[in-house]
């Protein structure tokens, strides 16, 4: 029987549509799909990775079949570097060969990889069918997964293909998280805390009174939090996105605050070699980044820097720069998707719960930014 669980609203216009969050839940995963007006016997694709197969695969399709779906599943490599063109190929030649129509269905069982990869397959087969997020990763849960946004990779940059293709239904288990390998669930961490920062105060001082117990692991691990503030923390995330997600569907304005610490973080990653660190790690570098350039611009203090700091210690992420050369990250920079009339965006935290987004930041402060990055270490 499946426990008690949270349903929040991505309240669109146009079709708005459920984030559930409660242990058990992928069990339900078919009923669920009956409910939300998908028909039994129609045509499921089911993408993921060989971890989540191997761990979660069985189940899902057991209660995809059961609700008399008809299953079919492709299994793609795990890892940022499969964020490619090869790859949305091979999932619309899967469409293919299991005849996927308009009315069928692409369901994403994995972490933002394959989310990603599987929404933009979704929004480009038959110009476009439905699909249903259900994420294996924290970062996927409380980040990827909500939201519509779906992109591949360019050797340019991150991102820069994609397209905004919203799901029918996000399905959040976290009794799936007890097999993801600590790194992942780390470099979730990163997204919560970017939350926090961002936009809920509440939530920053939750995670403060769990790092006090720890300093150095409190946030680090699905057992150092605990079911109660996990399913807490999952929760008010996955609120936070969709209320900024229902405002600004299509990253007009407000969505843009979302992207606090990518703007560095997406350039450590393309200048590292995707696959080098994982994407919450290098979110909390760009984070640590863009806290020290707020703080030169007089934006925020440096006491609410150094409680930044404290939390994503305490998450177990990397602290230090990587060495990089500064004038690559500058170039990196302007390649980013999110430049407008050749100036960077970056979004700057203004105090614990707010930020504020500026164009205006000099190369010169983030050059000074970076070096201060790369020398002070964890607290």
């Amino acid at each position: 029987m499946l426990q008690e669980y949270r349903t929040i609203t991505v309240s669109l216009a146009a079709d708005p549509y459920p984030i559930l969050i409660g242990e058990g839940l992928l069990g339900g995963l078919g009923s669920f799909l009956l409910e939300r007006g998908i028909q039994s016997g129609t045509r499921v694709l089911m993408v993921t990775n060989p971890d989540v197969e191997g761990f979660h695969g069985a189940l899902a399709r057991q209660s995809l079949e059961a609700s008399g779906f008809v299953v079919q599943t492709l299994v793609i490599e795990a890892g940022e570097e499969q964020k490619n063109p090869a790859t949305v190929a091979a999932i619309h030649d899967a469409a293919f060969a299991h005849r996927l129509e308009r009315s069928s269905l692409i369901v994403a069982l994995g972490g933002g990889v394959v989310g990603d990869m599987a929404g933009y397959a979704a929004a480009t087969w038959l110009r476009g069918i439905a699909v249903v997020q259900v994420p294996t990763t924290l970062l996927a849960m409380v980040d990827a997964a909500i939201g519509g946004k779906t992109g591949v990779n360019h050797p340019g940059g991150k991102n820069l293909i994609g397209a905004f293709h919203q799901p029918k239904l996000v399905l959040i288990d976290p009794l799936v998280l007890a097999t993801l390998p600590e790194r992942e669930f780390r470099a979730g961490m990163a997204e919560v805390i970017k939350y926090a920062v961002i936009g809920d105060g509440i939530l920053f001082r939750d995670l403060e009174t769990a790092a006090e117990r720890d300093p150095r692991g409190g946030l680090a691990s699905r057992e150092a939090l605990g079911p109660v503030l996990l399913q807490r923390l999952l929760e008010r995330s996955a609120a936070a996105k969709a209320r900024v997600v229902a405002a600004d569907e299509r990253e007009g304005g407000l969505r843009a605050i979302l992207n606090y610490g990518h703007t560095l973080g997406h350039a450590v990653e393309n200048l590292s070699g995707y696959g080098t660190w994982l994407h919450g790690e290098a979110v909390g570098l760009g984070m640590l980044a863009a806290g020290d350039i707020a703080v030169a611009m007089g934006l925020w203090s440096q006491a609410d820097q150094d409680r930044q700091r404290r939390l994503i210690a305490a998450a177990g992420l990397p602290m230090d720069w990587p060495a990089l050369d500064p004038e690559a990250v500058l170039a990196s920079l302007q390649a980013d998707k999110k430049v407008r009339q050749g100036k960077v965006r970056f979004v700057l935290p203004t105090g614990v719960g707010s930020v504020t987004i500026r164009d205006d930041v000099e190369p010169a402060t983030i050059r000074a930014a970076l070096a201060v990055a790369s020398s002070i270490g964890a607290p």
